[in-house]
């Protein structure tokens, strides 16, 4: 069964627009929560566009989550509540302040030289997904800054699939809760979330790539704050001595492997071993690593023989030490979802109605709906149209938008409709 929802207007491309000018960049370095204050100003627009649209009980919280329900519109009777989750921050990887979205209408091929800085210019060549986007209508950034698409485009997107519910009551669903959250860039996205205030049977996150694609595996993830303490004396009499906990810290970076377990050597289902960060002195020095697999049993794997490179380097300098500790992120949630076969089930049918060949896919990362499931929501991720993320030549095409935001509205009609799949 398909749908129609003519004559909606789609909202989705305003709706965008207005997101991405509003500076919403995580902050790794803070201890606040949300991580930067500016965060909840978006926060602020979407409460009030809910309310706008009948939803009475949206709210922003002290921690900057946004929470809203649109009630349920069908006799069925215990249809699973669903929850659509969206994150509001950007990446700290790259500028967020002051994006000038530039719309490129009727894409036909060409490359997109963005203005502020034409050394930016977005190319099939290096952008393959642009070849399937031919007629439609292309968002960048104008080349100094990110455009903020992950994942303001999937924040649009869940915006314009209540406004269509709202306006077409005949499309029936149960009730749905809204869940936009801040700090997700840097790890920290679902870490105040509420989880029985949500009250949310099954989610799904608005967060993908792909026109088509779902997602229901991810990277298992831990970080590893390795420690090095060195021999510090006055470098005028140091011979014999000194012992730089900096270099030996150098010297165990330098030992890593360098064709297999690192992001830059690897690809698929490969795990890798990942230096993110170094700091310190002679006398003491830290380096952060993250090691990612989709295999728990990898992942410690990988930690093992990080431990043993770093013994055998240490090893060379009898006066010195170090400390290893490991620190779990998150998990693959198909450990999760794979007990709740109905919510992937679902998407990909929401996703077939909607026009599209679903495409179910791994991510070579996480997701809020990584740690949400294991929290007690199983949630696989759904295609924002997001592109080339973290950087600036990041786009998203206004169709892949719409397209998105029908398939929310899919999957919560066959909600309300299981027992028909």
């Amino acid at each position: 069964m398909s749908i129609s929802i003519e004559p909606y207007v789609h909202s989705l491309t305003e709706r965008f627009l207005r997101y991405v000018k509003i500076d919403t960049q995580s902050d790794p370095s803070s201890t606040s929560q949300p991580s930067t204050m500016k965060q909840k100003d978006l926060g602020k627009v979407l409460v009030e566009e809910l309310q706008g649209l009948g939803l009475t009980d949206a709210h922003l919280d002290d921690y900057g989550y946004v929470y809203a329900s649109l009630e349920s519109n069908t006799s069925i009777a215990n249809v699973p509540v669903i929850c659509f989750c969206s994150h509001m921050d950007t990446s700290p990887d790259c500028s967020g302040t002051d994006v000038q979205p530039i719309i490129h209408h009727n894409y036909q091929g060409n490359d997109l030289t963005l203005p502020n800085d034409p050394t930016q210019i977005i190319s099939e060549s290096n952008h393959p997904d642009l070849k399937e986007q031919h007629g439609n209508d292309i968002i960048t950034a104008s080349g100094t800054t990110l455009l903020g698409a992950d994942n303001k485009a999937g924040l649009a997107a869940i915006m314009d699939a209540i406004a269509i519910l709202v306006k077409h009551p005949e499309i029936k669903h149960g009730k749905i809760r809204i869940l936009f959250t801040p700090d997700e860039e840097i790890g920290r996205g679902v870490d105040k979330v509420d989880i029985e205030k949500l009250g949310a049977d099954f989610g799904y996150t608005v967060d993908g790539e792909t026109l088509g694609s779902i997602e229901d595996e991810t990277f298992s993830a831990d970080g590893v704050e390795l420690v090095v303490n060195g021999v510090s004396t006055h470098p005028g009499f140091a011979k014999n001595k000194m012992q730089s906990a900096l270099k030996i810290a150098s010297a165990i970076i330098e030992a890593l492997p360098k064709d297999r377990l690192s992001p830059e050597s690897t690809e698929g289902k490969e795990g890798f071993i990942h230096p993110v960060s170094i700091n310190g002195s002679v006398e003491r020095a830290t380096i952060d690593f993250i090691i990612r697999d989709f295999s728990d049993e990898m992942l410690k794997q990988h930690e093992r023989e990080l431990e043993t490179i770093a013994m055998r380097v240490v090893n060379q300098y009898p006066n010195c030490t170090f400390s290893f500790k490991v620190t779990e992120q998150y998990r693959n949630m198909k450990q999760v979802l794979d007990q709740h076969p109905e919510v992937m089930n679902i998407g990909l049918k929401a996703i077939q109605q909607t026009g599209l060949t679903p495409i179910r896919r791994s991510i070579r990362g996480g997701t809020d709906g990584s740690r949400l499931s294991f929290m007690g929501l199983p949630c696989p991720n759904v295609f924002a149209g997001e592109h080339a993320f973290h950087g600036k030549q990041e786009w998203v095409s206004v169709q892949d938008m719409q397209k998105a935001a029908l398939t929310i509205v899919n999957i919560a009609r066959l909600w309300a409709e299981r027992e028909e799949i």
